[in-house]
């Protein structure tokens, strides 16, 4: 393995070389107390940059302590993505203080994969019992397209063998914060365990900060925020392995409203549910917040492209006869689309949707007694929400929350009653049944007896595509709304529980690596994303890319069946003819 000293000496003698001179340096270098891989070498100083990796072993062969991380700071899964998170966000700050511009383009860039607020399994750090892995990118300095070898020696010689010290070395770390932020990942990850056996399906304890600073900004709000406050009769309590105990409001199974006045907080409470499917960092005011792991977040999303869903249950007996078993569209209007979602959801497992009736279509979530007087159902194809939200609960044992302001109809059907006054919640259960008591709707019910069927999908080998690239698909993210997939634009802006741009590009490359060993039009969706999801846990992130990145994160099977359910060239088997929408 070469030295440190020769990878200086190599970059010296390039300096003013052509850009493409750099290749030469791909490789393996010995320093001091890492090794430097360098995997993939930028063409130009425009382009990506160039991809590496340092290994720190946890010890020396004579048994002294290198990175030195304990055991029991990754002997747990929940504390291993939490360390390796807290590793990731010191690498970023560490690389971030010693950050200089040393020529053109991206020259002397030096970064790793950005994290939010939530704590996810990424790619841009490993921990083993035998050494530490980070991964990141480099721009390696040229002026124009003429190599500054003084400055990459710099900067691969001596800033970052300072990043390593810094951010990689137990020693030379907070080791308090560190093990307060293993302890809080460990405790919500266990308390999202103990909502089922309690009935429950979410928890936001008593003074969790859950509006945020803006809506560009995703940190807490504290200045003006009165800390959340559970009302006594939701109020539940827990026993966590590391912090004892935690008190706070407790959201039932069933069908729970969330009501209240215009900027009252409702949907900033929806929204701090719908991402209790991870947990925070310590700091975030949502720490402990947790929700149901299958729990998704559902809307309408006009023009989304639609293939082969039953969406019979919501929307039945279209003009000219034409059947919705296996529904097919290029622009979905508000109530198809919110409708398939919703199918598309079930058919994934979810056991708790999400809904908001700001981001619904009007005509699938209410029609109310003088509209069904002026328009008879055999004249109107759509079934509203109100009339199978019950039904999904009873049928399938799936359960609702959702934000409603302008719609009472829903105290019929509703389990539980949650007002937000002032962003803080009161229960209002027994106000809403008295009211729905008094105020009869005389509605009548509408779309039969039962849910019905949730339809099975398969999806056809057509759906395969070929990439030429050696090195897999082109994926291009942008923030967390799109991903290009090769030719295919895939708009995910209302999938809304995508956090980071790493899980839109590691779902681009999951995409690719089922279309080559599942999509074979035998394989269900639901049975390929349970297949690709077994390779995750078994080999890691790394089983999707042909070699290692660190621009990846771990995503829910719910996420990555999103995207390919609106990728335009999908194709589902189906025995009977599609419904199609103009």
């Amino acid at each position: 393995m070469i030295s440190a000293d020769e990878l200086r000496d190599r970059l010296l003698t390039l300096d003013r070389a052509s850009y493409k001179a750099y290749k030469s340096i791909q490789g393996q270098y010995r320093f001091q107390d890492f090794v430097l891989i360098i995997d993939h070498v930028q063409g130009d100083p425009f382009a990506a940059p160039s991809r590496l990796r340092v290994q720190v072993p946890q010890q020396s062969p004579q048994g002294k302590p290198i990175a030195g991380f304990p055991e029991d700071t990754f002997n747990t899964h929940s504390r291993t993505v939490a360390l390796r998170d807290y590793l990731n966000r010191q690498f970023a700050q560490a690389a971030s203080d010693l950050a200089e511009k040393r020529g053109s383009g991206k020259s002397g860039l030096v970064a790793i994969a950005s994290p939010g607020q939530q704590v996810l399994e990424r790619s841009a750090i490993w921990v083993t019992d035998q050494q530490v892995e980070a991964r990141f990118v480099v721009g390696l300095p040229a002026q124009g397209r003429r190599i500054l070898g003084r400055q990459a020696a710099e900067l691969l010689c001596e800033d970052l063998p300072k990043i390593v010290n810094r951010a990689l070395l137990y020693g030379n770390l907070n080791q308090n914060a560190i093990y307060h932020q293993l302890d809080v990942v460990e405790d919500a990850d266990w308390l999202r365990t103990q909502l089922m056996e309690r009935g429950l399906v979410a928890f936001i304890p008593n003074g969790a900060i859950l509006p945020r600073q803006s809506g560009v900004s995703n940190m807490p709000l504290r200045q003006t925020c009165i800390p959340f406050q559970s009302p006594g009769s939701l109020s539940v309590t827990f026993q966590r392995p590391n912090h004892g105990t935690i008190s706070g409001m407790g959201i039932p199974q069933g069908i729970t409203l969330i009501v209240g006045g215009g900027y009252h907080g409702k949907s900033t409470l929806l929204r701090a549910i719908a991402l209790g499917i991870y947990p925070h960092i310590p700091g975030d005011g949502r720490e402990a917040v947790v929700t149901d792991p299958t729990a998704i977040n559902v809307r309408a999303e006009d023009g989304r492209s639609i293939q082969g869903v039953d969406i019979s249950p919501f929307i039945n007996q279209l003009p000219q006869g034409r059947s919705t078993k296996h529904f097919t569209t290029d622009n979905a209007s508000g109530s198809t689309s919110q409708a398939a979602n919703i199918i598309e959801a079930l058919e994934m497992g979810a056991t708790l949707l999400l809904v908001d009736e700001d981001t619904s279509a009007t005509n699938f979530m209410i029609r109310d007694r003088r509209m069904q007087a002026l328009i008879a159902k055999d004249k109107e194809p759509i079934t509203p929400f109100i009339d199978k939200i019950r039904q999904l609960y009873e049928d399938y044992g799936v359960s609702t929350i959702l934000v409603m302001g302008g719609s009472g109809d829903y105290f019929d059907v509703a389990d539980t009653v949650i007002g937000m006054d002032d962003f803080q919640p009161k229960d209002l259960t027994q106000q809403a049944k008295a009211i729905a008591q008094e105020y009869e709707t005389m509605r009548q019910l509408e779309g039969g007896a039962t849910f019905g069927d949730i339809a099975v999908r398969v999806v056809n080998r057509q759906s395969r595509q070929s990439f030429d690239d050696a090195r897999g698909p082109k994926i291009k993210v942008r923030n967390t709304d799109e991903l290009r997939l090769g030719q295919d634009d895939i708009e995910l802006t209302a999938v809304e529980q995508l956090v980071e741009t790493t899980q839109l590009r590691a779902i681009g490359w999951a995409i690719a690596y089922l279309q080559t060993h599942y999509i074979d039009g035998r394989q269900t969706l639901r049975d390929i994303m349970t297949l690709i999801m077994d390779d995750i846990d078994q080999y890691g992130l790394d089983a999707l890319t042909p070699y290692p990145q660190g621009d990846v994160s771990r995503f829910r099977a719910a996420e990555l069946a999103a995207a390919l359910n609106r990728l335009r060239s999908l194709s589902i088997n189906s025995q009977s003819a599609e419904a199609t929408e103009d």
